[in-house]
């Protein structure tokens, strides 16, 4: 059975303009529909959801359309949007899914930009951090973004029930994640690091915890590491499908969440690569 694919053609209504722009999913969704993916489609996540995470200020700013910054657009409706793309973060945590979705998250903190970053990296919803407190289950969230995840680090800092795991690019923006802070563990890698350095440090990482304690995965999937893409690391499709098998042999229940990647047809390549991965290895639950 393949992973299904949670995905609304809603998200694609706004930003043409912009690097995270509707092509980086459109063209995703055709590459992963012509492999015999199935879709599902979201609904908006409720805003009591939204404040398991974020500020009740915060969102309320956002609902107003108040927030920006130079990273960051006021688009028209935003609000609505992310509201879409964290109810399809929530919806492939019950289904055990991927959210095709956007705008990412995984920059947004409690109040916006975290951890001291200078903007909200196109962020305005921890899409991911909203899901797993809706589970409200012992996790693991996995960032393999090529940016650390600063904003789903501020939420989670200290949280008995979570453990979060970042390896990303560095020096590279949001500037952060360059050690590792109680239950937050953080591995820097230099740019086109390859795929030998990237595995060997997911491997470290994913060292420094004891499985048995969590009941859930959770991955924010970012395919900016993609050798040539905005924060490269030189990996490529076969990497991802590595990653994918070693997060399918922890053997727990599993869902994944768009973040970066901004060439549209290499990321329907990229994710199709991870779950087919995740798939070969993944026990039936």
């Amino acid at each position: 059975m393949k992973t299904p694919i949670v995905y609304s053609e809603r998200c694609l209504l706004y930003g043409s303009w912009h690097i995270e722009g509707p092509q980086r999913v459109r063209k995703a969704q055709e590459v992963l529909r012509e492999k015999g993916y199935e879709f599902q489609e979201p609904q908006p996540a409720a805003e009591d959801d939204l404040l398991l995470a974020h500020d009740a200020d915060y969102v309320f700013n956002l609902k107003k359309g108040l927030v920006e910054d130079p990273d960051t657009p006021p688009y028209g409706n935003i609000f609505e949007f992310a509201r879409l793309s964290a109810g399809a973060a929530c919806l492939a945590a019950k289904v055990h899914g991927f959210s095709l979705m956007r705008p990412p998250g995984h920059h947004a903190g409690r109040n916006g930009a975290a951890l001291g970053a200078s903007t909200r990296g196109f962020c305005y919803i921890n899409n991911i951090a909203v899901a797993v407190k809706t589970q409200n289950k012992p996790t693991l969230i996995l960032d393999i973004d090529g940016h650390h995840g600063n904003g789903t680090q501020e939420i989670f800092m200290g949280d008995p029930k979570v453990w979060y795991v970042s390896v990303h690019r560095h020096p590279h923006y949001p500037g952060t994640g360059m050690v590792t802070e109680g239950n937050c563990v953080n591995y820097p890698l230099e740019a086109d690091a390859g795929e030998k350095v990237y595995l060997a440090a997911l491997e470290k990482a994913l060292s420094h915890f004891n499985l048995k304690k969590v009941e859930l995965v959770a991955v924010s999937s970012g395919f900016d590491t993609h050798d040539g893409d905005l924060a490269s690391l030189g990996l490529t499709e076969n990497t991802y499908r590595q990653i994918g098998r070693r997060i399918g042999a922890f053997g727990k229940p599993t869902f994944f969440v768009l973040e970066g990647g901004y060439r549209g047809e290499q990321n329907g390549k990229d994710i199709d690569q991870l779950l087919t991965g995740f798939e070969e290895k993944q026990p039936k639950l």
